[in-house]
């Protein structure tokens, strides 16, 4: 994009299709998760090219614990290669990696490998990270409300008055993405309009777009046509420009 005041600061991505994108190509489900690890790894470049400072990517909800234990265990193998093999290219690009989600119910040896990559990538104090790259793991919007709505009670529960009085942003800076701007821009590939339970509080004024490529296919090009679409939005956040 030419015009750098048109970038939108946090782009997050509902990752979908790479069961069809398989399914086209004869092969198992877990064939096209494998593949979408290569446009994971082109949109972290191009959102570095372009000077996003927030990528999120949801990558596995709290209602994929139902899917195949198979398919699952392998979504969570490739997430620990995918640690492993990337991590010391995200710090060499000032990248910081984040994990965000109810991370109890994963596999203890995953989440400390999370935590590790997290802390190796964590820039140096007063140093600003050039991209944060933030991964929704066994999460779902419904959950993220309802346990900062349990943490608020659990706060004002000897000061109902003090409840009485609570703001939206007493409640948003308990959701898990505390600290982090809402999305500019939420994209969905594969050609589904919905957003299944992601980012229900946090989209509330998010621009979206539904793109018909599966994630397989989404690289570089995908991400820039995605940006310019978003440069030609008009938003208002209910008020008149």
């Amino acid at each position: 994009m030419n015009d750098k005041s048109k970038v939108p600061v946090h782009v997050s991505i509902i990752m979908d299709g790479n069961g069809r994108w398989a399914r086209q190509r004869g092969q198992e489900r877990v064939y096209g998760h494998s593949h979408g690890v290569e446009s994971v790894r082109a949109c972290v470049e191009a959102a570095v090219e372009t000077g996003v400072r927030y990528l999120s990517l949801f990558a596995f909800s709290e209602e994929n614990w139902g899917r195949p234990d198979s398919e699952v265990s392998t979504l969570m193998g490739l997430m620990f290669k995918a640690i492993a093999n990337e991590m010391a290219a995200l710090k060499k690009q000032g990248v910081r990696f984040r994990v965000l989600g109810n991370v109890d119910r994963l596999d203890k040896e995953l989440l400390t490998s999370i935590r590790d990559a997290e802390a190796m990538t964590a820039p140096a104090p007063g140093v600003e990270p050039v991209l944060d790259l933030i991964i929704f793991l066994s999460y779902s919007g419904k959950w993220d409300i309802l346990q900062a709505a349990k943490k608020l009670a659990k706060k004002y529960a000897s000061d109902p008055e003090g409840l009485e009085n609570a703001s939206l942003d007493d409640l948003s800076g308990l959701l898990v993405t505390a600290g982090v701007p809402d999305p500019d821009l939420i994209i969905r590939t594969s050609g589904e309009q919905r957003i299944s339970n992601y980012l229900l509080w946090q989209a509330a004024y998010s621009e979206l777009l539904f793109v018909d490529t599966l994630w397989p296919d989404f690289r570089k090009e995908e991400f820039r046509s995605a940006l310019e679409e978003y440069s030609k939005r008009n938003r208002r956040y209910g008020k008149v420009k």
